[in-house]
């Protein structure tokens, strides 16, 4: 029997995606399936966009349409939904909605995140049975769609904060005169007796009852109008405990007030004081934790606010400005100096720098001109340029970035689990404790037993409020997702975090992670006697004619350093020897020292520079001009700047450091020495890397992989994490676990760290978080009563647990001042110097 939550209002249209469909016989099979489906009026199913639209004549259970297309073959594949969710104040919330959306029929996995206010669920089930779910037990949702409404979203942050700002200062403004009343009548000398002489007890007792009352029922009406049906619902809150202390304090104190012979003797007192002061405590907690978790998410609007707002189109012989949403692909668009460019795009026109640091982390600006590539949200610098839109909307670069880090904030870490079996039970064992702290004074306690069971009760009540519990985890992953992103680090995943810090070996591909990833002209040294750039003109003149990434990159050096290259004539290439043609009357020929023997020339006047080059992993090549040998020359890839810094920084986070590649042995081992790198496997295929991958596994534990996310894809998909080095606009790099935007190695241990500072955080913030309400549950009983004669006065626990989520919040946010580890080595450097 389905729930009523997964069935369908009858004015409601239903949309079904439908996997499996090959032919207008499927079609066929599938609507005769879903039309049989108790509430169905028409079905269309249209094979080309695989999906079905279902009229329904009256309730449908969504369930049952799954189930009759898997009964014919076919299937509905699971979708993954968001769902914004308003109300949740602490991990008790998070845990009931989770569990109120996995029980709908046909969600795969539902997660809830306190921070982000967010639910992630995955499944079939369609997004009105979502929302019924949430609704029954006492939360509000709605759909997040997939164009971000950040303005309306912020918006109401913005509101809630300034009714909670409002809400706190009258508190404060109605608490303050009862405090002082009760308060001070315990503490200030010669108060109790002005109290006594000039308003009178009984006087003093109604104008507190006065102000508690408008304290309750105005700023504090919150606390009931959510807390009491989450208790009527057997499914308290913090909500429920913060009513249930103030009811039970304002409710002894108003039966003491208005009819004092009901109680016991020697047991009329009133606690107005508590009732107020507590709801003043807890809407300042609220209010700071608002604010705290508005700064938690700053990496998210710093990145939106990195979109430009408008562009300059070329449209019918003309420039117009235009919302950036307008822009459509292959629009042409005009780029003013000192403006941000506003979507991804190819230059056609102009030449500039372009400040790409928002992209990269990188400070120095990259020379654009026509054919580069540009990123929306980047700045253009001094000159103009005019580009040819490429991606525009949820396709751009700065799009593909804020999406991948809300899913990272948005994850739930392995180390969550644990505190959400724990919260879901937390208040329900809080409300027990009070009730047996009640009856434990109440019978035992001294006179007046009755007054010293209420007050330890509430104390009970109010300390154990598990906010902090279920923000601990959450905002430090939103804080350091945020700042990783700002360093150029995007996590696709959120468990990326929790595996990084765990990592033993970092195992790095070597083309285009260690090194640029296309070779250069490194070395050419000439004969005695001959002009070197001349010689390399003759040379580039011959590799112009082969395809060879070896001749092209002499080609270039040659033209990088405006040489004219001739036309060859005569080409011929010699298997396994090398290359020969005619340039401007002379015979130049360019191969490996065998071709050189083959003409009968000595190749040793390069010895100790052929010497030289094999040590650092290079092979030589020698050219001959008319019979006489004139050069030696070697072209090889690069290491990047950054790597002798990254493998230094990765060591000295204790890493192990190995290199896969499917390079020649000598060449990677040169390269190894020269970084210092512990372990090479070399001359492995894209398969056999996945291999490579296990063995250091075996040996040392965890490995993160390093590649360029594209041959590199087995063996990033086979590590524990998979970083990929992302360079220009290839973002979405779907086998790893991070993106590495800065194309720089540096970012892996900047990830590295990261992970390890934003885990440590965690596990402060859940120590704290634990480990406060262990220790004060207990002292707010009054364990410390019989020995020492101590009690916790409800209105310090209410403090207290304002502090803790506080505490919690503060402790994330110092996330955001995390430097990478070399920025914080060249910090020491400069304050020790």
């Amino acid at each position: 029997m389905s729930s009523p939550g997964s069935r369908t209002s009858p004015d409601a249209t239903i949309d079904l995606p439908i996997a499996g469909m090959t032919c207008a016989s499927c079609v066929g099979r599938v609507e005769k399936a879903l039309a049989n489906v108790s509430g169905v009026a028409r079905v269309s199913v249209n094979l080309a966009t695989e999906r079905a639209h279902i009229v329904p004549a009256g309730p449908v259970d969504r369930a049952a349409l799954v189930q009759a297309v898997e009964g014919v073959g076919y299937a509905v594949p699971a979708a993954t939904r968001e769902l914004a969710i308003d109300g949740m104040t602490c991990a008790s919330c998070v845990g009931r909605v989770e569990k109120a959306l996995a029980a709908v029929p046909g969600v795969e996995t539902a997660s809830v995140n306190l921070a982000t206010e967010r639910a992630t669920v995955r499944g079939t089930a369609g997004v009105d049975a979502l929302l019924a779910a949430v609704d029954r037990v006492g939360y509000t949702a709605r759909p997040v769609g997939h164009a971000r409404d950040d303005d309306a979203t912020a918006a109401r942050k913005d509101d809630e904060r300034a009714g909670l700002r409002r809400d706190l200062f009258l508190a404060t403004a109605l608490a303050m005169p009862v405090f002082v009343l009760e308060m001070g009548s315990h503490t200030i000398p010669g108060m109790h007796d002005w109290v006594m002489t000039h308003i009178g007890m009984r006087t003093s007792w109604l104008v507190q009852f006065a102000l508690t009352l408008l304290v309750l029922a105005v700023p504090g009406r919150r606390f009931y109008r959510h807390g009491i049906p989450a208790l009527l619902r057997l499914a308290p809150d913090m909500n429920s405990l913060v009513a249930v202390g103030t009811a039970a304090a304002f409710g002894y104190s108003v039966v003491a007030t208005f009819a004092p012979g009901l109680l016991p003797a020697g047991t009329v007192n009133v606690y107005y004081e508590a009732a107020a002061v507590i709801v003043a405590l807890v809407l300042l907690g609220r209010f700071l934790e608002a604010r705290a978790k508005g700064r938690t998410s700053e990496a998210i609007g710093r990145l939106v606010g990195l979109q430009a707002r408008v562009a300059h189109v070329q449209r019918d012989g003309a420039t117009h400005d235009v919302p950036v949403e307008d822009v459509a692909l292959d629009d042409v668009v005009d780029v003013r100096p000192g403006e941000r460019i506003p979507v991804d795009g190819e230059v056609v026109e102009g030449r500039s720098y372009v400040d790409e640091s928002m992209i990269t982390g990188e400070p120095v600006p990259v020379g654009k001109s026509v054919g580069d590539t540009v990123v929306g949200g980047t700045v253009n610098q001094q000159g103009a340029l005019t580009l040819r839109a490429t991606a525009v909307g949820a396709d751009t670069m700065l799009a593909q970035i804020i999406r991948l880090v809300e899913q990272a904030q948005g994850a739930k870490l392995p180390i969550q689990a644990v505190v959400d079996r724990v919260t879901l039970w937390f208040v329900p064992a809080v409300m027990a404790a009070a009730l047996l702290t009640f009856v434990t004074w109440l019978l035992l306690g001294p006179t007046p037993a009755l007054g010293f069971a209420l007050v330890n009760a509430v104390a009970v009540l109010i300390i154990a409020c598990p906010c902090a519990m279920g923000l601990a985890t959450p905002t430090s992953i939103m804080v350091g997702t945020g700042r990783g992103a700002e360093l150029g680090v995007l996590l696709r995943k959120g468990e990326a975090l929790q595996l990084l810090k765990d990592a033993r070996v970092v195992a790095v591909d070597k083309t285009g992670t260690l090194t640029e990833g296309r070779p250069v002209l490194t070395d050419l040294a000439v004969a005695d006697g001959l002009e070197r750039d001349r010689v390399l003109a003759q040379v580039a003149a011959v590799e112009a004619r082969s395809e060879h990434p070896i001749a092209r990159a002499i080609v270039e050096a040659a033209t990088g350093r405006g040489l004219t290259v001739a036309t060859a004539t005569g080409f011929e290439s010699i298997t396994g020897m090398g290359v020969r043609a005619g340039v401007d009357g002379a015979r130049v020929e360019v191969g490996a020292d065998r071709f050189m023997r083959t003409l009968g020339l000595d190749v040793t006047a390069f010895a100790d520079t052929a010497q030289r080059l094999g040590d650092e992993g290079k092979s030589p090549l020698y050219a001959a001009v008319d019979g006489r040998l004139a050069a030696i020359v070697a072209v090889s890839d690069p290491i990047k700047p950054g790597t002798p810094a990254a493998i230094a920084a990765l060591h000295a986070l204790g890493l192990k450091v190995a290199m896969i590649t499917g390079d020649n042995a000598r060449t990677a081992q040169a390269i190894a020495r020269q970084l210092g790198i512990d372990e090479v496997v070399a001359e492995v295929l894209p398969e056999g890397k996945v291999e490579a991958v296990r063995r250091p596994r075996a040996d040392h534990g965890r490995v993160a992989f390093v590649g360029d996310g594209i041959n590199d894809a087995p063996a990033l998909a086979e590590a524990d994490v998979g970083l990929a080095i992302g360079t220009g606009t290839d973002v979405a790099m779907e086998s790893a676990d991070v993106v590495l935007m800065s194309g720089n190695l540096q970012g892996v241990p900047n990830a590295i760290a990261l992970s390890r500072a934003t885990l440590g955080n965690i596990r402060q913030n859940l120590f704290w978080a634990f480990g406060y309400n262990t220790a004060l549950i207990p002292v707010a009983a009054g364990v410390l009563y019989p020995a020492y004669g101590l009690l916790l006065s409800p209105i310090f626990a209410a403090g207290a647990m304002a502090l803790s989520s506080v505490f919690v919040l503060g402790n994330a946010l110092r996330l955001r001042r995390f430097r990478p580890p070399q920025a914080a080595a060249a910090d020491a450097a400069g304050a020790t110097s």
